[in-house]
Formats: C-alpha cells, structure tokens, sequence
C-alpha cells in the first residue's frame, strides 16, 4: 500500500515538474516580453503611488469628516524606508499579477501538448465576454467601495477615536494594507452575479440549491464583511445590505440562465435566448434614451426647476444640500456639457438597477423548470413543463401532481400533446390521470372502515416501536461493552462503559445542563458587553484618559505639550490632552477594536460566576466537583468589590506614579512622548484592573477553601502544575516576547504563593474554616461510612 501510495505521489510531482518545465521552456522564447509585461506592471504602479495614488486615498478617506476630524487625522510613516519599501513591494505584486496572464498566455501550445485543454469547446467570444463581465463586476464594486463605503467608514472610525481623546495618526502601511484588502474583498464580492450565474448554468450548483439555502448565505455575507470589515455595526450593515441586494439579485439571474439551460436554448414562454437578447438591448436603449433625456433636461435648467418648483413643498430634512442631490448639481455646473451628459448617465443608471431589483422580484416569483433527474420533486401542475418531457418521463412525474388537477387541466395537456403529434405522451398523461384519481376515490370509499380498525393497529405499531427499541438499546449496549472489552488490555481496571469518552462526555453533559439557562447568560453576556462598549463609544474611553492623566503631575504633562511642540498656556487639561497627542492610533480600527476587547473582556468576567453557578449540580454529579454552589453568588460579589478596589487604589495611585515615571524618563532623554493607544490603556488597565486581579486571587482561593470547593491542602500540594499552568498561560497569551510573558506570569505565580501564605495563617494549616477534614486530592464527593453488622 505505501509503495504503491509512494509512486503515486512521485508521478504526480514527476507531472507536475514537467509541466511547469514545459511552461518556463516555453517561455524561454516570449521571456522578454513576459519580463517586459512586469516591469510595466511595477514601474506603473510605483510612480502611480507616488504621482496620485497616496494623495487620492487620503482624500477618500476624510472626504466625509468634519474639518476638526480631518484636520486631527494624519498619515505618518515611522522607518525611513517604509513608504518606498511599500511602493516597492505593491509594485511588484501588480507586475507578478499581470505576468502570470502573459506567462500562460504564451504556454499555451505547450499546454496543449501536455494534455491541458477544455473538454468542451469555448468560444474565444465567450471568453472575452466572461472576462469583460468581470471586470465590470470588479469595478462596480470598487466604485461602491470608494464613493460609499470607505468615505463614511473613516469618519466614522476617526471621529470615535477623536472623541476618547485618541489621534488618528494612521501608519502608512496599516492604512494601505487595510484599504487595498477591503478593496478586493469589494471586489470579489461584486463577482456574485457572475458566480452563481455560472454555477447554476453549468449545474455544478443548481439554482434550488441557491434558493434554498438563502438564509445560510445571507449568514455567510454577513460572517464574511464581519472578517473583512470594521468591527461595528454602522460598517457591518454598509456591507451587508448591498450584498443581500446583489445576492437577491444573482438569485433572479441564476434562475434565468438555468430557465435558459433547461429548455435547451429554446425560446419558450418568453425564456429563450433570443428572446433574452432582445431584452437586454431594448432595456440597454431605454437606459441611453432615457440618459440622453436626463441630459438634455439639465442643460435646459432642470434643477433650477426644482429648487423653485419641488424643494419649497418638501419637508426640510428632505431638501438636498447645495450641491444638489448627491452633489449631481456641482458636477453639472462645474464640467458643463460633459457634467450634464455624466448626470444623466447616473441618473439612468440608478433608474435601471431599480427597474433590475423589480424585474428579479418578478423572476422569482415565476415558476423554475426542473432540471434533470429532479421532475419528482415537483407538487403542482404548474412546477412541470409537459410540452418538454418524454412519454416515458410522465411516470417519474408525482402523484401530487395530478391528483391536484382537474379533468379539464388534464385534457388540456393531453390536447397539446396530440398538436404535437405525440399521441404516446398523451395517453400516459390521461392513463395516469385516471389510474391516480380512480385510486384515491377508493382509498376514500375504504377510509370508513380502516378508521375503525385504527386502535388496534396503534396497539401493535407501539409494541412494534417499543421491540425496536429494545433492540436498539440492546444494540447500543453490545457496542459499548464490546469497546470497554478492547479498552481492558491498556489499562490497570476493568473498563465499563462510563469510560468511553472520558472528560468529552462530561463536557458535553455540563453543556447539556445549561441550555435551560443559556438565555440568561447570553442576555447578561450582551447586555454588559452592549452596555460597555456603548458607554466606551460615546466618550467613556476620553473620559478615563483625562481623568487618569489628571493624576499626573501638572508639570510632566506641560514637558510633554513642549516636547511635541504644543504651547498649553490657557489651556484647559482636555484641550491640552487633544492638541499634545500624546495617545494615537496607528490602524484605522485599532480604537475600535480596543473598545471591543475591553467590551467581551468585562463581559466574560460577569458571566462567569454564573455558569460556573448553573453549571455546579451536574458537575456535582459527574464527580468532578463538591461543595457548596451559593460559594459563586459571593465569589460574584467579591470579583466586582476586588476589581473595584484593585481599580481605585491603581487608577488614583500606581498607574499614575509608573506613566509619570515613564514619561519623565523619555523626556529626560530628549524624546517626542506619543504612546499607542493599545499599549498606553492595556498599561493603565493592568496596573489598575489588573492589582483588582491579583486581589480576587487571594479572596477566590480562600472563599474555595472555606466553601468545600478547592480545600488549602490541595492547592499546597498542586502549587507546582499551577504555577506551570501560569506561565504556559502567560506565554500563550502575550505572543510579544519572554519580558512580556514573565511581566504577566511572575506577578500572579507570586500572588498565588501569597495567597497560600494567607491561607495558612487563617486556617491553621488547613485544618479550620472547612478544610480540616480531609487532605490530597479532594475532587469527588464524600465516600459514604461502609455498612456494619
């Protein structure tokens, strides 16, 4: 079997290698022009960066901020080769991208000689206009991107960092790499009417499958810009209607092509090629009549038109600014002829994807024709097309079907089938008519006595079920025991049946339990992190920065205004905090996310004493836990007393006293003071949360020994794996370096070795407050006292 495996893979690397080998010495001979194609690809795009590429991003992105916001919004570059190194590397990636087309362009004969061909024969007119439907695809999804989306997505994004006090100071490499990944995702996603345009006509994917399972791509659209966009819900949403829309809207041409791939290209019920063609190009002359129409009405003054005539009777917030609606007036003043002919072009657009979205409704709502193999999924007369089935196909039709015609229908039919000359498919349509109807008015006439018969036959059916799953059971049981037999061999005991699974049927047990309360802890999951999240937006993160930075020192935060060239005479602390940038944000969602993290963070923390709680009895009972559950309600309790103290004595104390150190030290050496927001609040929250933390650390571990959960000895005897298990933690979660991974780790592994020296004075070696009676491991319930005669 290996050899036989090992020649496979070898033949398959041997074809591969002479494939590529074929490619590359085929290339050899066109290598000038597949290098030319990269250079102009590379050299293209590093000077369109630097002529006006840079500068048409950066108008983008503020084209819908306020002035204070766009003013506060900056790109810096922090290396002094970062942005050539940039320009450099995109340039080579659009030179790659375009080669690579050339490069098999030009392989293709020796492709072809290698056996690399289309089974089916593909018209080059198809394929250019595949590839021209792209394109357009492409573009329309781009244009969405940058007049739309991204305008509104960076005021959004810089304002909410403005208001916690924040400056937008976007790293030129975060801000490209953030707006090109959004641009391709734009992009592809605008492929959707392509991609399932092509999928439903091949029937790789049938268009049922498509219909069917709309909620689950509404999901997946959702799911996919929640990846690839901001993590809020004004950017989710900006992503997510027009995707539905455009899912909507392939679903209706899915449905078309597969109509049109059913019949066979035949033009029948209006649904034909030919008939399709001349839709598009009467649709496709409205569109320039119309735009032509739209034109000519600007020239002559339309909009003064409105503004006298239709404004003044339209509610005030209905009234467009004065550029017009979506400034369409500016651009017909400003470029003239031009503007207006460009102004009806828009407007006859935005006419023919309404008039597109209302004919796809109409499409949907129209029956499909069945594809192959799938006529017996069909339930009404109106789902089949008998004018295309064969004479043999009228049995694979349902019952359902013609029980649900009348006679007339069905003459019908058969008459149509006789104009057809085929007299065989008419009388298989009449045989099976009469058979069906001839059968359910018997089934009717006996359905009297049947009824009557109907509580003995419930009787045997429930003995039948009930041997059926006795059998089940007993099937079930054979299984397991069979299993524990196998298990024996490898382990020191006699294997029962409970072993098989191990901790994965505990898990799933304690999951079991809670579902009843899964509402509870969800809603208070959401109602923290909403709440949290929502307190942070609207200006809680600015207000703890000033408030914390009111506990620095006066004069420090003055050395730093001078340090970064800010003047703070008559200044007030949050004007002096804005104009000093001491706080910037290098990501465009790094204040967002942050924001976030904090949100679940807080959430987590309040959810945990509760399934902890809810969870305590059926863990009780798979033996993995004892004592008292009511421990959680105050353990809750202490947890929100312990952070709040940690919070106090740390924001009004600690923090304060370790920034003001820090900043006196960069100053020292002669340093501009500008922290990221990431590293300046995840500072403060560890040096203010994080002393709460290490407070709980004591008040948990004595509450766990006084209530029976975890007693003093076992966490004497268990202190090595825990303080393992703290620093495998600590390496795991701060991924950034061994200084970072000991700063979180050695702090609580010294909290913990306190909190057993505590513990030890308190309870006497463990031998008061609920731990004397038993010592080692204590995980399971009591043993009950053995029976005496």
């Amino acid at each position: 079997m290996s050899s036989a495996v090992d020649e496979d893979t070898a033949r398959a690397i041997n074809s591969g290698r002479e494939t590529l080998g074929a490619m590359f010495s085929s290339a050899q001979t066109h290598l000038q022009k597949v290098f030319i194609v990269f250079v102009i690809g590379f050299i293209g795009s590093f000077y369109a960066l630097r002529v006006f590429i840079w500068d048409f991003l950066e108008a983008t992105a503020k084209a819908e901020m306020s002035p204070y916001v766009a003013s506060s919004t900056d790109l810096i570059t922090r290396t002094p080769f970062e942005v050539i190194l940039l320009q450099a590397k995109i340039g080579m990636l659009v030179g790659i991208l375009l080669a690579i087309p050339a490069l098999l362009y030009l392989s293709r004969d020796a492709l072809r000689r290698r056996g690399y061909k289309s089974v089916v024969p593909i018209s080059r007119k198809y394929m250019a206009g595949f590839g021209l439907t792209s394109v357009v695809l492409f573009c329309i999804g781009i244009t969405y991107a940058y007049s739309i989306f991204f305008p509104y997505a960076f005021d959004f994004l810089a304002g909410n960092a403005v208001n916690a006090g924040v400056k937008p100071s976007f790293g030129i490499t975060e801000f490209t790499e953030f707006m090109a990944l959004l641009t391709l995702s734009f992009g592809l996603a605008a492929q959707l009417p392509l991609f399932m345009g092509v999928l439903s006509y091949t029937e790789i994917v049938p268009y049922e499958t498509f219909r069917d399972k709309w909620r689950h791509a509404i999901v997946g659209v959702t799911v996919f810009g929640a990846l690839f966009s901001p993590p809020d819900p004004f950017t989710l949403i900006m992503w997510a209607m027009p995707m539905v829309a455009l899912y909507i809207f392939s679903l209706g041409l899915a449905k078309v092509v597969s109509n049109i791939r059913r019949r066979g290209a035949a033009e029948t019920d209006g649904t034909g090629t030919d008939h399709l063609k001349r839709l598009v190009i009467q649709f496709v002359g409205v569109l320039v009549v119309a735009a032509a129409a739209i034109a000519a009405a600007v020239n002559q003054g339309a909009f003064d038109y409105l503004e006298q005539a239709i404004y003044p009777s339209l509610p005030e917030w209905a009234h467009p600014g004065p550029d017009g609606p979506l400034g369409l007036e500016s651009v017909a003043v400003e470029y003239g002829l031009l503007g207006d002919v460009a102004v009806g072009l828009v407007v006859a657009l935005g006419l023919g994807v309404a008039v597109l979205f209302l004919y796809t409704i109409k499409v949907l709502q129209a029956p499909v024709y069945p594809r192959e193999g799938d006529i017996r999924s069909a339930s009404d007369p109106d789902d089949v097309d008998f004018e295309m089935l064969m004479p043999e196909d009228i049995e694979e039709v349902p019952a359902t079907v013609f029980l649900k015609m009348d006679e007339d229908r069905a003459m019908e039919t058969a008459r149509k089938a006789m104009y057809d000359d085929n007299r065989e498919k008419a009388q298989a349509i009449l045989d099976r008519f009469d058979t069906l109807h001839e059968q359910q008015a018997q089934a009717e006439a006996e359905a009297g006595a049947e009824s009557e018969e109907g509580e003995g036959g419930t009787e045997i059916q429930g003995e039948g079920l009930s041997q059926a799953d006795a059998d089940e059971e007993e099937e079930g049981g054979l299984f397991a025991s069979t299993a524990a037999g196998m298990l024996d061999p490898f382990t020191e005991e006699e294997t029962d049946e409970d072993d098989i699974g191990g901790y994965a049927y505990d898990i799933a047990f304690i999951l079991n339990s809670l579902t009843s309360k899964m509402f509870r802890i969800v809603a208070v999951f959401m109602v923290v992190m909403g709440g949290t999240f929502f307190w942070l937006y609207q200006g809680g993160l600015g207000w703890i920065l000033t408030m914390f930075l009111d506990r620095v020192p006066e004069h420090i935060l003055h050395e730093v205004a001078v340090r970064n060239d800010v003047d703070p005479a008559g200044m007030t602390l949050d004007e002096l905090i804005m104009e000093m940038d001491i706080v910037i944000a290098l990501h465009p969602v790094e204040v967002l996310i942050f924001e976030v993290k904090v949100s679940v963070l807080a959430a987590i923390v309040a959810i945990l004493p509760m399934v902890l709680y809810y969870g305590w009895p059926a863990m009780k009972e798979r033996g993995l836990v004892r004592g008292d559950r009511r421990v959680f309600v105050v353990w809750g309790g202490s947890l929100l007393g312990g952070f709040a103290f940690g919070t106090y004595l740390g924001f009004f104390w600690v923090a304060p006293a370790v920034i003001s150190y820090l900043v006196s030290d960069a100053i020292t050496n002669g340093m501009v003071v500008s922290y990221r927001i990431s590293s300046f609040f995840w500072l403060v929250i560890f040096t203010t949360i994080g002393i709460g933390f290490l407070f709980n650390i004591v008040v948990t571990m004595a509450l766990f020994h006084v209530g029976g959960i975890i007693s003093y000895r076992t966490m004497l005897k268990r202190w090595r794996p825990v303080v393992v298990g703290i620093f495998a933690i600590a390496a795991i979660a701060s991924p950034k370096g061994i200084l970072t991974m000991l700063l979180f780790a050695i702090p609580i592994a010294l909290t913990y070795m306190l909190g057993l020296g505590v513990l030890y004075l308190l309870t006497g070696g463990g031998r008061l407050f609920g731990g004397g009676g038993r010592g080692g491991d204590e995980t399971g319930p009591e043993p009950e006292p053995e029976a005496t005669t």
